[in-house]
């Protein structure tokens, strides 16, 4: 590494965010790049350790410590194209991902690991400030026509590849832009969307072409499965894991309890200037979020926002230790404490709580009022209730934010797809069908084939399953004597 010392002489460093009760006052980003001094002076504390286990704990295999050892000699741009050569979208996971590669950090052993997603961040903030990202078009076409249908991060990672390997890509999108959860679900105090709309021009100027308002396999003509694999020529799910976990217990009708996505999406259409009515909104409300995911803590950092009288976000799981053990889970994500920023900016947590009934509100008995919850203990992974800690939690907006079971099965019935013991797209992501479903030259990627994950892990399925299906197609090429589609 270009600094053999630096692992020694400087310390870790975060990232700088604007102070709580400043952010709160609006709805964008808080956390800027680090700068040029600070960045490379992270960049240094990378060892020289031999083995890369960041790389390897990072879904896409990040080349970390060569574009920490360009960072640090601040060749910018050489830094830029090896973070380009594995991911697609680092100004995403730069700012979303929750960073395994840090977790496998060596340095992280016996000290605070190398910033990595904090340079991540800093690479792809300057690349295009500087213009250096720019639309990667193929030098000739295969004639192949591909439809991606989602758009999220496993369905635009994989129209990006497959149309800079020349083939014709359509991408549909049943929401009014592309995006996904990434525009609609994550808040865009954690992701600005104009970071979404730039990377589309980048892409449309690369011959991508998007079809948005369109719930593609829910009807006939044009965007029903037969037709759409009588005018293409493959067709990949990218629909994500949309079916969110319920809590079917007693009072569950009552008005006021929602799932996470039916609060977080219509105010990201609020901020993004699209039509929204009826929404639920938190201004003025005891608001609790069951569920202490990502997900959980979005809509705390969301109704903190809205002006909620109180946020209190509650978890079944035990409360995780402050530090993990690290000779037992190192190189591999551990189970510990975090803190998000939402949680920073006021919210009461607490620890195996169980939910047992939604209790109607005094004043309106058709509204929740109130929670009903048990302390529980855990041994030996079974749940058992503690006798006599019941006790009623007041609350005028549930959340629910228990996760996501599997894709909508209504897309994958509509093209026959079969599904997985948990209800997921069946497809293997090994050769030599790799994504490949039971139907023939319909695939499958990202959260609607491998259940609810990260960003970084769609991106990599999105990657993988464009190169199985440019692979399929060359060999149908060659097969037919034509000419044109790349190996």
């Amino acid at each position: 590494m270009g600094k053999s010392t630096g692992f020694i002489e400087i310390a870790r460093e975060e990232e700088a965010r604007e102070a709580p009760d400043s952010r709160l006052r609006h709805w964008h980003e808080f956390v800027p790049a680090m700068a040029d001094p600070q960045a490379r002076a992270q960049s240094a504390r990378c060892m020289d350790c031999g083995i890369p286990f960041c790389s390897n704990g990072c879904p896409v295999h990040n080349l970390i410590p060569e574009f920490n050892d360009l960072v640090w000699k601040g060749r910018w741009r050489d830094a830029l194209e090896r973070l380009h050569a594995t991911n697609n979208f680092p100004e995403f996971t730069g700012r979303l991902c929750p960073a395994p590669c840090e977790a496998a950090c060596t340095l992280g052993i016996n000290q605070e690991p190398v910033s990595v997603k904090a340079i991540e961040h800093a690479i792809i903030d300057r690349g295009w400030a500087q213009g250096w990202v720019t639309p990667q078009r193929p030098v000739e076409r295969t004639g192949h026509r591909i439809a991606v249908v989602g758009s999220g991060p496993a369905g635009l990672a994989a129209a990006q590849q497959l149309a800079r390997a020349g083939h014709a890509v359509t991408v549909f999108e049943k929401n009014a832009r592309p995006g996904g959860l990434l525009r609609y679900g994550i808040p865009d105090f954690k992701l600005d969307k104009s970071l979404i709309d730039r990377r589309l021009g980048q892409m449309a100027e690369e011959g991508v072409r998007f079809v948005c308002g369109v719930d593609v396999g829910t009807g006939a003509g044009v965007h029903a499965p037969a037709a759409l694999l009588e005018t293409f020529d493959a067709v990949l799910l990218a629909i994500g894991a949309e079916q969110p976990r319920d809590l079917p217990i007693p009072g569950r009708e009552l008005a006021g309890i929602e799932f996470a996505m039916d609060f977080l999406v219509p105010q990201n259409r609020r901020i993004g200037c699209e039509v929204v009515s009826d929404a639920p909104s938190a201004t003025g409300r005891r608001v609790v979020v069951i569920g202490g995911g990502d997900t959980g803590s979005d809509c705390v950092g969301t109704a903190n926002r809205q002006g909620a009288s109180g946020v209190t976000q509650i978890e079944l799981l035990p409360r995780p230790p402050e530090q993990e053990n690290k000779p037992l889970v190192w190189p591999y994500w551990p189970m510990r404490l975090r803190t998000s920023s939402s949680h920073e900016e006021g919210c009461m947590r607490d620890w195996a709580l169980s939910t047992q009934a939604f209790l109607p509100s005094p004043a309106d008995s058709r509204q929740v009022g109130a929670l009903r919850v048990v302390r529980v203990e855990w041994h030996d992974g079974r749940m058992r209730a503690v006798a006599g800690t019941e006790a009623d939690m007041p609350a005028d907006l549930v959340l629910l934010a228990l996760g996501f079971a599997h894709p909508r099965h209504a897309i994958l019935d509509a093209f026959g797809v079969e599904r997985d013991g948990r209800g997921n797209a069946k497809a293997t992501p090994r050769s030599p069908m790799a994504y490949a479903t039971n139907v023939p030259r319909v695939y499958a990627c990202g959260d609607a084939r491998r259940g609810q994950s990260l960003v970084v892990w769609a991106i990599r399925e999105g990657r993988e399953a464009a190169r199985a299906i440019d692979l399929a197609l060359s060999a149908a090429t060659a097969t037919r004597g034509l000419q044109g589609a790349p190996a």
